[in-house]
């Protein structure tokens, strides 16, 4: 098949955090399984761009990626060289698939595949939640739902969730929407690291006491301040934050810390990857998603496949997971659950570490190239409804 996706960032702006591996995994996938993948995208990377060739396909992991300069209404990824793009070759392309809500790409991918009878696919990628709605630009998002996004959802082929959470969530909104399907997030397998490779800061941690490990965006909605809440009823560890900032939410979290006396055992390590991430995982005590929403919670997955035990709350995606096979705890994120759910997990690791067997089999239902296959037979049923109905 000939696929492109449609998504506002790509590699290698990893700032912005899980759909850029989570798209870009499925993508490889898609690739390695035959399939000519292209990704439309723009080179905005924070307030800068990615060194990267404009306006022509770039190789990635045998992933055709175009990259196409935003240098006005940034905040939605307006890219008019990008439209200009998808009017010349949409009909060239059998199934197009779209990573975002609220954004100038998804509305402009989905209005040209409209136009041109080309079958499209939208992933809201965990942004369309009430309460997050309500919480930023509640005005604004709302209008936006009711002009713009109601009629490329309900005129999608289907919509992709990666958990029934994620579905719940979109069913509140009214709409009517077409099927639904639900294929979750992949990852990969492990790769080995040395000491000699890590960072100051993470060669540090590890050379302290056994710690928590909070992996993602540094954001309001992981929670990380119920996890503060949570560290005076777990004294003798420390609390690690890795992930990037991009909402300046560090000094609020470290007030807080400092308000709760527990400032002294949390450490902000920054953005991680490589022998960095893969030496936190491995090592970490507990791997912490006290989300308040997630769509799904890769994380959760990487952590489980490397044996660490992991504590989420009811609105993490992946909390399914760890209710159907183990090796973790799904309770409430007020201080006190998550407090005694963290201890007991830390006094009694044996029930919750996850064994090899189990290990094996979360990480052969969710390797990359299983939801790929998934993924691609359910593309082939929307193609082929679309050619019938031409």
């Amino acid at each position: 098949m000939n696929i492109l996706h449609v998504v506002p960032t790509y590699l290698p702006a990893t700032r912005y955090g899980g759909p850029i591996y989570s798209v870009h995994g499925l993508c490889r996938a898609l690739a390695a399984r035959g399939h000519q993948v292209h990704v439309f995208t723009t080179n905005v990377d924070g307030s800068g761009d990615s060194d990267v060739p404009l306006a022509k396909p770039v190789a990635v992991d045998g992933v055709r990626v175009w990259y196409f300069p935003s240098r006005r209404g940034r905040r939605l990824y307006w890219s008019p060289a990008m439209a200009r793009e998808l009017a010349r070759r949409v009909r060239g392309f059998d199934v197009v698939h779209l990573h975002s809500v609220f954004l100038w790409p998804t509305l402009a991918a989905a209005r040209a595949a409209r136009a041109a009878g080309v079958p499209y696919v939208l992933s809201p990628r965990g942004m369309l939640v009430r309460d997050l709605v309500r919480r930023k630009s509640r005005w604004l998002k709302t209008a936006w739902i009711a002009l713009v996004e109601r009629r490329n959802l309900e005129r999608a082929a289907a919509i992709h969730v990666t958990s029934a959470a994620e579905a719940e969530e979109l069913e509140r909104f009214g709409l009517r929407l077409p099927v639904v399907w639900k294929v979750p997030n992949g990852i990969d397998e492990p790769t080995p690291w040395s000491s000699e490779t890590l960072s100051p800061a993470v060669a540090e941690v590890l050379a302290g006491t056994r710690f928590l490990l909070m992996l993602g965006r540094v954001s309001w909605k992981k929670g990380i301040d119920r996890a503060l809440r949570a560290l005076p009823q777990v004294p003798d560890a420390l609390l690690v934050i890795a992930g990037n900032d991009e909402e300046g939410y560090t000094a609020r979290l470290r007030a807080l810390a400092a308000d709760l006396g527990v400032d002294d055992r949390v450490r902000f390590v920054g953005p991680v990857s490589g022998a960095d991430k893969e030496a936190l995982l491995c090592s970490a005590a507990v791997l912490l998603l006290p989300s308040y929403s997630e769509n799904f919670g890769n994380v959760v997955l990487e952590a489980l496949i490397r044996g660490r035990p992991v504590v989420v709350t009811p609105e993490v995606g992946a909390a399914a997971v760890i209710e159907e096979c183990g090796g973790g705890m799904v309770v409430p994120g007020e201080p006190q659950s998550l407090g005694a759910a963290i201890a007991s997990v830390l006094a009694r690791p044996e029930h919750t570490l996850v064994d090899p067997e189990r290990k094996a089999r979360v990480f052969d239902r969710y390797r990359w190239a299983r939801i790929a296959e998934q993924m691609e037979a359910r593309y082939v049923g929307v193609a082929r409804s679309a050619l019938a109905s031409a």
